[in-house]
Order: C-alpha cells, then structure tokens, then sequence
C-alpha cells in the first residue's frame, strides 16, 4: 500500500501532508510532517497543485487558506476537532460585545469562519511572543483557557478573558497520572503540552508544541527516560527516531479518536481519486480568515 501510494503520488503531482498525531505509516508515505500551522506553510511553498492533509478539518482549511490555487483534500471525511467547533461565530460576535476593546486572539485550531471574526491567530508555540507583540493590554483568546492560561502565566502585564474550551484529549491527563509517572519512572523528564490543565503543566520539567516537545526529547543529554504528556503517538515516533532513549505515555487515555480516524487505506483512496473530501471555502471566507494569519506573520 505504501508502495502504491508512493508510486501515485509522485505519478499525479500530489503532496501529502501528516499531523504528528498520525500514526507512523502515514509519517512514512508524506513529503512533511509537523504541526497544523507548520504543515500548511509547507503545502504553501509545494510545487505539487494537489495537497492531501492527514489530520482534521481546520488543518485542511488553513491549507486552503494559505493555497488557494491548489486542490485540499482532507483524508478522512470525520476527523474533526471538538476544539475547533466549541464556539462559532456568532457566539464569538455575542463575546466581542461582552468585551469591547478586547482584540480577538485565535488559537489555531480553530474553523476558517471563526478565523474571520479574529483580530490575529496564534500557534501553540509563537502564542506567547505575538501576544506581548499586540499593541494592547486586554486580550479575548479563544478557544483553549487551557492555553491561554499557560500565555498569561508568561505575560502578566495583559489582562485576559476566556471561555470554557479546550482539548478533550490533553483533558484527560491528570495530576494523578504525574504522580504514577513518576513513581513509576523517577528518572525521567515529564514533557507536556500547553493544551493541559494547568495543574499538570505547572508539574513538568518542559511545556511547548508537539514539535517542541519532539525537539526537546532528541536533543536533551541530561536525561535518557521521558514521560510524554501529549498524544500518544508521539511516544512511538519518539522511540523510532530516538531508539537510545525510552518514552513513556503519561496517561494511556491521550489518544485523540479524530486522529486516529485516518487509516493508510484513507490515503490509497486519495491518490486513487476514489477517497477523502475535497476542501472548498468561499473567497470572502477565505480573504477574512487569512487576515489574522497575516496579523500573526506580521507580529513574528
């Protein structure tokens, strides 16, 4: 299948992107792997005209956003992201009255209408540097308080609102599962994500993006046993591409089911013609939610 693929792609001129929570079969058929906002970037500057994304919805949306010329499809119909669909826009218009003078922060994961109603997007890992960039002091950041919690413990100077969103996935890690880590591997570095709950983060050794906490892993010399607070593919791909270091998941329960909806099978389908969905969003859509991704880009 891998084989199959591989041969078509090539073939037909299409790109194929994988989020790092796929799992490592897809990582070894895609021309990139990475972060939602990182991928997209990627399809961006690809000379092929048709994008195949391994992930959720949005991730394919920005991909159209950025790549309006090319042909998106997304592998999987039903990978969705609750996160993303916790609040639409005209909720979002009901808060930005709620907060007037509040400049909209939108997490990245979020859908492309949500986007158009934002001031400036941010990703796990420039959220804290474009927000001391914002040349204002009140911040309304959605959707995840969960990491925008985490922002304002780096940037006490702003004053920020919230609402009740966040990662059904990274939810389910507990200070209960950091103290069976530990027990169980008291040696090792507990890495987490910012989509955590705050008690969670406020125990680990390092907090950043998948890719963050990928980078960390590999290039830290001071410890050789990780416990991985984040979805739990990340441990697999750890202990391939690390195999002098041991990974351990901090709760068996991160498993994102959107994910892992993606099967290799879903891609074959793709470059057959016979599979996935093909992405299409409305030229003012598309115009209004690429503005606070170039607000994002401006600010660095």
């Amino acid at each position: 299948m891998q084989a199959e693929i591989i041969r078509l792609k090539k073939e037909k001129g299409i790109c194929i992107l994988a989020h790092a929570y796929q799992s490592h079969d897809i990582w070894e058929i895609a021309d990139y792997i990475g972060d939602s906002f990182g991928l997209s970037q990627k399809a961006a500057s690809a000379k092929e005209d048709t994008v195949i994304m391994c992930g959720v919805r949005f991730m394919a949306e920005t991909v159209k956003i950025l790549s309006p010329q090319k042909r998106v499809i997304l592998s999987n119909s039903v990978a969705g992201c609750p996160m993303a669909e916790q609040i639409d826009a005209a909720q979002l218009r009901a808060l930005k009255k709620e907060f007037p003078g509040y400049k909209t922060v939108a997490y990245i994961n979020t859908t492309a209408e949500l986007k158009t109603e934002c001031d400036v997007c941010v990703t796990s890992s420039s959220a804290v540097k474009i927000i001391k960039a914002i040349d204002t002091d009140k911040i309304l950041f959605i959707p995840d308080c969960n990491l925008g919690n985490w922002v304002k413990q780096q940037v006490p100077e702003k004053n920020f609102k919230f609402i009740a969103g966040g990662c059904p996935t990274h939810l389910r890690m507990t200070v209960n599962d950091v103290e069976n880590a530990r027990r169980e591997h008291p040696n090792a570095a507990l890495l987490v994500h910012p989509e955590c709950k705050p008690e969670v983060t406020a125990l680990a050794d390092f907090v950043g993006s998948t890719t963050e906490i990928m980078s960390f892993a590999k290039k830290d010399d001071k410890h050789s046993e990780f416990i991985i607070g984040t979805e739990n593919s990340i441990v697999q791909h750890l202990q391939l591409e690390a195999p002098n270091k041991r990974f351990f998941p901090l709760s068996k329960l991160c498993v994102c089911l959107n994910m892992k909806a993606t099967t290799l099978g879903d891609v074959l389908e793709c470059v057959t013609g016979v599979g996935g969905e093909v992405i299409n969003l409305e030229e003012d859509q598309r115009i209004k939610a690429k503005h606070c991704i170039d607000e994002m880009l401006r600010l660095g």
